[in-house]
């Protein structure tokens, strides 16, 4: 019997893996420049959490979750995103209540959603995302979008667009929802049978079908920005004031919903327009989600955030031919002709790796030739060749993989040596 990765999954192996490490490296000191401290919560929660934090007339909470009931009768869920689950921890281990406020998060880990595989889309995908919860200046809105940016551009891309808009606030949202309703409610027949569903649950998501986004009434559904409220309008200016500050280019889309039903106020998404990279151009999205504290049980603390996926990050990359910098770092290659030798290779092994020196030496008793191909493909930086002459001398032939130069050097002084070159 054979057996085959999971549908929807994939192997990570190494000349990629490295790839994900330089990505997230980068992600790591961008957060750490920005103050959003790193917080890991389980790959599974309460299933209530995702129905009350995403919304139960969302595809993820009504189509995509993975869902079990474990041997205590307890409902779970793995995690399908994760601002349910910070926002949980936020609340459980009250951290409204630090002295420094607001709290800025991230996290970077698997997530999991049951849907059609597509290119850069699969089951369990990683996300990196930052929360920012207990303040409602538009200013930190502009910050976590700068943010988000900074990730893709220190990365290398530059086929990217910002498109920005406002769900506004509470009667925001209701005068627009009238209006909605009026609209669609005539010709809603038309639409899927989950436009259907949603049309007097939250009309809102029809405006995010993936299905009849093409129909005529999508193009002129009222827009959410013709409803603002003063305060709501004055918001959404202040945030494109602190974007035009910051030098982000940006487009607003009144049609920009989001697929999640805690946003209100700003949500943005960030694409990419490079050719070739596919239907689907998202590579990130977030906003505000004023309420969505308060729903899971804690104060009425604002908040706002993003996700992003890291393979479609790395899929962007490679539209645009970015490579990204995974040079393996190698240093010594110790190359072992005979027993003795080989003993004294694993001695040297250890003592190089013990002082930071990155080290390799053959286990398959190849010829020196094979030996030293392996080490060129390996990208060492140098070679240390060992036989009966060094064991006598003990001291051993290093050589300069790139100029080609060789030294005789004494067993005692290889480590100074290497270090002092290195």
């Amino acid at each position: 019997m054979s057996f085959k990765v999971p549908r929807g999954t994939q192997d990570i192996l190494p000349g990629q893996s490295e790839k994900w490490q330089k990505v997230e490296a980068i992600i790591r000191d961008i957060c750490r420049v920005y103050r959003y401290n790193e917080i890991r919560t389980p790959i599974f929660e309460q299933t209530d959490l995702f129905a009350r934090g995403v919304g139960e007339t969302t595809d993820v909470v009504q189509k995509e979750m993975y869902t079990f009931e474990d041997r205590g009768g307890r409902s779970l869920t793995l995690r399908p995103e994760n601002t349910a689950g910070v926002v949980r921890a936020y609340v459980e281990h009250k951290m409204f209540g630090a002295p420094d406020q607001p709290v800025k998060l991230s996290y970077l880990g698997p997530m999991f959603r049951y849907e059609r595989q597509q290119a850069g889309r699969y089951r369990q995908f990683v996300q990196f995302g930052v929360e920012a919860i207990g303040s409602a200046d538009p200013a930190i809105d502009a910050e976590v979008i700068a943010l988000a940016m900074d990730v893709y551009e220190s990365a290398g891309l530059k086929d990217l667009k910002l498109v920005i808009n406002s769900l506004g606030d509470k009667e925001t949202r209701d005068t627009h929802r009238t209006a909605l309703l009026q609209h669609f409610e005539p010709h809603i027949h038309e639409f899927c049978s989950d436009c259907q569903n949603r049309l007097h649950k939250n009309p809102l998501r029809i405006l995010d079908c993936k299905v009849d986004r093409e129909h005529p009434l999508m193009q002129t559904a009222p827009a959410l920005t013709d409803f603002l409220t003063e305060e709501s309008a004055t918001y959404f200016a202040q945030v494109k004031t602190y974007l035009d500050t910051l030098g982000i280019t940006y487009e607003v889309d009144p049609n920009l919903v989001r697929g999640l039903d805690y946003y209100n106020h700003t949500t943005f998404e960030i694409m990419s327009s490079a050719s070739g990279f596919g239907a689907i151009t998202t590579l990130c999205g977030g906003g505000r989600y004023n309420g969505l504290v308060q729903e899971i049980g804690g104060p009425d603390v604002p908040g706002i955030g993003f996700a992003l996926s890291i393979e479609r990050l790395l899929l962007a990359l490679e539209a645009e031919g970015v490579e990204l910098d995974t040079a393996s770092g190698l240093d010594v290659y110790i190359i072992a002709m005979g027993d003795e030798a080989k003993q004294k290779a694993v001695e040297l092994t250890s003592t190089f790796r013990a002082k930071g020196l990155a080290t390799e030496m053959d286990y398959l008793d190849r010829k020196m030739k094979a030996q030293m191909k392996s080490a060129d493909r390996l990208g060492a930086k140098y070679t240390i060749v060992l036989g009966e002459t060094e064991l006598e001398e003990q001291q051993a032939a290093v050589k300069h993989m790139e100029s080609g130069e060789q030294h005789k050097v004494a067993f005692s002084e290889l480590v100074n040596y290497l270090s002092q070159q290195s």
